[in-house]
C-alpha cells in the first residue's frame, strides 16, 4: 500500500492540477469518468481559473509540481510532432524560462559555498539571472580579471524535493511491479532507479564541470561544437563558474535565418555530434533540449548544461552501432539478429517473425524527409512490435534513446527536409570500418606492442611456471585420484569384515544354542546335536579371526 506521505503528494498533485483547471484531464480518463459528477460537490472545482489558455495552464502546473515534472515537460517541448502546437509554444519556456527565486538568496547561497563575500570572488555579479531552470538558475558575473563568467546555482531546496517525488515514483513503480501485467517488460523499478542515479547527478555542480571539461577536450579546436571552459577555482558542489559564451538560440529559428546560418547544414552537423559522441567517444550530452544549445557563426554549436551525461557498455555499444548499420542498410534480418543476441529480446524468439515485424514498421519511413514522418505513429507501432515479442526495457539505454529524440525534433525545426538516415549512414559505416575491420586490427595490434615487447623478457619463466603449475596439478589430479581409488578399496575391505564378523557372530550363536538345548535341528539324529553345534561355532570363530586381519 501506498504510505501517508505519498498520499499526502499524490493529494497536492491533484489539488495544483485542479487549481490550474487540469482536473478535467483526470476526470476524462476511463477509471474516473463514471464519478466525474462528484467533482461538482467540491468548491474547488468553482474556485477555479480557466481563463488562461491550456498550454499556460499546463505549463504553470509543471512548475509548480517541480522539477520532475518540468524535466518531463522539457522533453515533451522537443516532440512538437506529439504535440498540438500551443501546448509545445508553452512547454517551450521551461527549458530557460521557468520562475527565479531572488537574486539576494542566490548570493548568499554563492558567499556560503565560497566562504568569502561576492566581491571577492568577482569583480561584478548581476543579481537578475540570466536564464532560470528547474534544478539551477545562472547569472553573469566578471572575474578580476575582467574575464566574462557565469554563475550556476542550485535552487534552495532543490535536492529534498527531488528526492521527495523520486521516492514517490519508486513506490508508483513498486506497485506497478505487482499489480500491473506489463511491468515485467517495462520494467518500472530499473527504470525509475536510473532516472534516480541520473536526476541526482544533476545536484552535483563539479560532477557537471567536469563533464563539460571531458567533452570539451573531445572537441577541441572542432568546427562541430564549442564547449565553455570551466573556471575551477571558484566551483562547488552548489556554484558552477564558466566562460560566457555569446550566440543564438538554436529554437530562434527566424533569427538563424536573418544571420544567414546555413540551416541545412548546421542540422547535419547536430546528427553528426550525436554520433560521434555515442560512438566515436562513448560519452554524449544526454540534455540536448533547445534551451542548453546555442550557435555561433559558421553553424558551430555552443552546448551548455552537462549535468546529464551519458556512456554505453562496450557490448551495448557494439550491439546498437550494428542494428544501426543493418537498421540503414534496410537488413532487417541482421536487425533481429542483434536484438537476440543481446538478450533484449528472449532467447526463443523466431528471428524470422521478429525481422517481418520490423521490416512490417521501418520500411514505410525510409527516403521521406522528416516532415512527413509521423513519429507518434512510428513510436506506437514500435511498442505494439515489443509488446508481441515480450522485448524488456532496458534502463541503460534510456538516456540515449531521450538524446536521440531530442536531437530527431532539432532537426525537425531547423531543417524538416532532413534525411536522417542517409545523414547517419556514412557515419555508422566509417566507424564500423574503423572498428572492425582489418586497420583497427592492426590499430590496436601497434596500441599494445609496447606492453607486449615490455612483458617479453619474462615469457621464459612464465611459460616455465606454466608448465610447471600444469605438471603440480597433473600429479595433484593423479595423486587425489589414487587416494581415492585406496579409499575405496578399504571402504570394500570394512564392507568385507562387516559382513564376515556378522556371519561368523551368527553362526557362533547358533552352536551355542544348540549346544545350550542338548537338542538336534529338524530331521537329524539327537547325537549329532554336539558334532553339529562345534562345527557351527567353528566356523563362526573362523570367520571372526578372518574378519579382525
Amino acid at each position: 500500500m501506498i504510505r501517508l506521505k505519498f498520499i499526502r503528494r499524490l493529494l497536492h498533485i491533484h489539488r495544483v492540477l485542479a487549481r490550474h483547471g487540469l482536473d478535467e484531464l483526470i476526470l476524462a480518463t476511463h477509471l474516473f469518468r463514471p464519478v466525474r459528477f462528484l467533482a461538482l460537490l467540491s468548491p474547488g472545482y468553482w474556485r477555479r481559473t480557466q481563463h488562461a489558455p491550456r498550454g499556460v495552464r499546463i505549463r504553470r502546473s509543471l512548475e509548480d509540481l517541480g522539477p520532475i515534472f518540468v524535466k518531463f515537460g522539457q522533453a515533451l517541448s522537443t516532440r512538437r510532432d506529439l504535440l498540438a502546437e500551443d501546448i509545445a509554444d508553452e512547454l517551450a519556456k521551461l527549458q530557460d524560462q521557468v520562475p527565479p527565486f531572488p537574486g539576494e538568496e542566490a548570493r548568499r547561497m554563492i558567499e556560503n559555498a565560497l566562504g568569502q563575500p561576492i566581491a571577492a570572488s568577482f569583480k561584478m555579479f548581476d543579481e537578475t539571472p540570466l536564464a532560470s531552470a528547474s534544478i539551477a538558475q545562472v547569472h553573469a558575473a566578471a572575474l578580476h580579471d575582467e574575464q566574462e563568467v557565469v554563475v550556476k546555482v542550485l535552487r534552495p531546496g532543490v535536492e529534498q524535493r527531488i528526492r521527495s517525488d523520486v521516492a514517490l515514483l519508486h513506490e508508483l513503480a513498486s506497485l506497478a511491479q505487482r499489480f500491473w501485467p506489463g511491468a515485467k517488460r517495462l520494467r518500472p523499478v530499473e527504470v525509475v532507479a536510473e532516472f534516480e542515479k541520473t536526476i541526482l547527478d544533476e545536484l552535483d555542480l563539479v560532477r557537471e564541470a567536469a563533464n563539460a571539461a571531458e567533452i570539451r577536450r573531445h572537441f577541441e579546436a572542432s568546427e562541430l561544437l564549442y564547449i565553455p571552459r570551466i573556471h575551477w577555482p571558484l566551483t562547488r558542489r552548489q556554484v558552477l563558474v564558466m566562460e560566457r559564451i555569446y550566440g543564438i538560440p538554436v529554437s530562434d529559428v527566424e533569427r538563424l535565418k536573418r544571420e544567414n546560418v546555413d540551416l541545412k547544414l548546421l542540422a547535419e552537423r547536430g546528427v553528426e555530434i550525436f554520433f560521434t559522441q555515442v560512438f566515436r567517444d562513448n560519452f554524449f550530452h544526454a540534455d540536448m533540449h533547445p534551451g542548453n544549445i546555442f550557435v555561433a557563426p559558421g553553424a558551430q554549436y555552443i552546448a551548455v548544461d552537462f549535468g546529464i551525461v551519458g556512456s554505453l557498455s562496450a557490448s551495448d555499444q557494439q550491439y546498437i552501432g550494428e542494428s544501426l548499420r543493418a537498421f540503414f542498410s534496410r537488413d532487417y534480418r541482421r536487425v533481429a539478429e542483434m536484438h537476440v543476441a543481446s538478450g533484449w529480446v528472449p532467447r526463443e524468439t523466431r528471428v524470422e517473425e521478429l525481422e517481418s515485424a520490423v521490416r512490417s514498421v521501418c520500411e514505410p519511413i525510409f527516403e521521406k524527409p522528416l516532415k512527413e514522418i509521423s513519429y507518434g505513429h512510428l513510436l506506437l507501432r514500435l511498442f505494439q512490435v515489443a509488446r508481441r515479442f515480450d522485448m524488456e526495457v532496458q534502463p541503460q539505454l534510456v538516456l540515449l534513446q531521450k538524446t536521440l529524440l531530442n536531437i530527431e525534433g532539432l532537426g525537425r525545426e531547423l531543417y524538416p527536409d532532413l534525411d536522417l538516415w542517409q545523414t547517419a549512414k556514412p557515419f555508422l559505416e566509417k566507424w564500423f570500418k574503423q572498428r572492425m575491420g582489418p586497420r583497427a586490427a592492426f590499430a590496436r595490434l601497434r596500441a599494445e606492442l609496447p606492453g607486449l615487447l615490455q612483458q617479453a623478457p619474462e615469457l621464459p619463466g612464465l611459460v616455465h611456471q606454466l608448465l610447471h603449475n600444469a605438471v603440480d596439478d597433473h600429479l595433484h589430479l593423479q595423486r587425489r585420484s589414487e587416494e581415492l581409488a585406496l579409499l575405496r578399496s578399504e571402504m570394500r575391505r570394512q564392507h568385507r569384515r562387516t559382513l564376515l564378523a556378522i556371519t561368523g557372530g551368527a553362526l557362533i550363536v547358533s552352536a551355542a544354542l544348540l549346544f545350550g538345548l542338548n537338542g538336534a535341528p529338524p530331521g537329524a539324529a539327537p547325537g549329532h546335536a554336539p558334532a553339529l553345534s562345534g562345527m557351527l561355532g567353528g566356523l563362526g570363530a573362523l570367520l571372526l579371526i578372518v574378519s579382525w586381519r
